[in-house]
């Protein structure tokens, strides 16, 4: 019997890449690949790259060059590696000009080879060469009109278009019917991402997305609805509906309001306990969705809303809306709905044109806003991106500075937020227990926290915790963003205050 094949997948960058990554997962087991989690065990190492901004295009080359490193290491006996692969958005978007710039890189995959990536990287371990792809403006490759996308016939990572095999092996999706996306965990978290569209139709002058992921296409509710049962039945938790745009779900459906119906039937499915909504846009809500946000049983109050910027000028040359006082006043329509929901953002400071007077304008939104989680970046030009043109370009000591100032504020507030929840009572689902040499012990997320990026809760107590069980608590300390919590005994008390 020939030896098995096998492949180890890094991936960098976002939630949605990471549903790519099982995705390509899923593909790659049912054509009988072995899936490995070290690249040194793997005959072939790909790299899920992540294009958005310089930062994390970096990371994307320092895991490529990483990856072949253990090329070498294959030929002293210490490692397996014999090809390194790139897919993901920094090879879509730069396909071609990537490979010429990085040939360490055995192949550069664009999103057009997900459907072969079996026989793609077949050819490349036989030592054969598929030509990189030339990168293309994918908006183009749709219809302009959102009511006719469905029917077009083009490759949507997370969105299956194809009939799965009818033998799969175990842990690999069937999902639901013959769209569904053939998908393999990669990691036994009890919380996983479901994509629920691709692309966006949104031209915001700084952003570089919409022409390397396309224009937004929703996937269809019964697809959604049949991986996240899929999911639960492998033990996931909590679900996290992912897109560029979450509030534009629908609309190439014909249903703007779609998501306010769906999200009740995912709370629906046995095994669940948890659906959070990523990606909002400011502009895009609408009464109903924040009311099924605050008042759906299991649905997370949670509102991650893509501000960017508060000032009424940078967000014009943005080709974004809204202000300060606009900002603030959905804010409190939220809270005036649920009082605890979680509310983050990410901002861009040094934009073009940004005036000292305008940062000074998103200092105030932020110290009004109380976000429990900022992310701030420095602006820095995108190829092909309308900011990239502009003219009134800031010194990048400036950048610099207003990307420290605002990064202290946003340290400090957030912080301020967290100790603002002392003494509320939180869901906290548990994500890992890391109870040796001195491990944090059992870690996991309130409702108001998404992995990776908002903080977590430590849960005090002896209690015997696993990942996936989800704990009623007492927040009783802050550190920085995260949380201290007690757990609740069944009469609603804390362990202390029984004693």
């Amino acid at each position: 019997m020939p030896e098995r094949r096998t492949v180890a997948l890094v991936t960098l960058g976002c939630a949605r890449n990471e549903v790519d990554s099982e995705e390509l997962a899923g593909r790659l087991a049912a054509d009988g690949w072995d899936l490995v989690e070290d690249a040194a065990d793997a005959d072939v190492a790909v790299v899920n790259t992540c294009g958005f901004v310089e930062a994390a295009k970096k990371d994307s080359v320092d895991a490529l060059l990483e990856a072949n490193d253990l090329k070498d290491a294959a030929g002293e006996g210490r490692a397996r590696t014999q090809a390194v692969v790139a897919v993901g958005c920094m090879a879509e978007r730069y396909g071609k000009e990537l490979a010429k710039e990085l040939p360490e890189a055995d192949g550069v995959l664009g999103f057009d080879d997900y459907a072969d990536i079996s026989d793609r990287l077949q050819t490349i371990l036989s030592g054969g060469i598929h030509a990189s792809h030339t990168p293309r403006d994918r908006r183009k490759l749709l219809p302009i009109s959102p009511a006719e996308r469905q029917s077009a016939a083009v490759s949507l990572p997370g969105h299956a278009q194809d009939t799965p095999p009818a033998d799969l092996p175990d842990g690999v999706a069937p999902a639901s019917g013959p769209r569904a996306p053939l998908r393999r965990r990669l990691d036994s978290s009890p919380v996983a991402s479901v994509k629920l569209a691709s692309g966006c139709d949104r031209r915001c002058s700084f952003c570089a997305i919409p022409s390397f992921r396309g224009s937004f296409i929703s996937r269809r509710p019964s697809d959604v609805l049949g991986e996240s049962r899929w999911l639960a039945e492998q033990g996931v938790k909590e679900i996290m509906l992912v897109s560029e745009n979450n509030t534009s779900y629908g609309k190439d459906l014909g249903d703007i309001r779609l998501l306010e119906t769906l999200l009740p039937e995912l709370a629906a499915i046995d095994g669940l306990e948890r659906i959070r909504v990523s990606y909002l846009q400011p502009a895009e809500m609408r009464p109903g969705l924040i009311d099924v946000l605050t008042s759906t049983e299991k649905v997370a109050p949670y509102f991650d809303l893509s501000f960017q910027h508060s000032a009424p000028g940078v967000l014009r040359a943005m080709r974004r809306f809204g202000d300060t006082d606009r900002f603030l006043g959905l804010l409190d329509q939220v809270r005036a709905k649920a009082p605890q929901a979680g509310a983050r953002s990410n901002f861009i400071v040094g934009f073009p044109g940004e005036t000292e007077e305008d940062v000074a304008e998103l200092e105030r939104f932020l110290t009004g806003a109380r976000l429990d989680a900022i992310g701030v970046f420095g602006y820095s030009d995108e190829d092909g991106t309308e900011a990239a043109g502009y003219t009134d370009k800031l010194d990048p000591e400036v950048v610099a500075e207003r990307l420290e100032r605002i990064s202290r504020l946003a340290e400090e507030l957030t912080a301020q937020r967290a100790e603002e929840r002392l003494g509320e009572t939180v869901e906290v689902l548990v994500d890992r227990v890391d109870e040796e040499d001195g491990g944090d012990g059992v870690v996991g997320r309130a409702a108001h926290q998404a992995p990776e990026t908002d903080g977590q809760t430590i849960l005090t107590g002896d209690r015997d915790l696993a990942p996936g069980r989800m704990v009623v608590a007492k927040v009783v300390a802050s550190e920085g963003v995260d949380l201290i919590a007690e757990p609740l005994g069944d009469d609603g008390c804390t362990e202390e205050a029984r004693r």
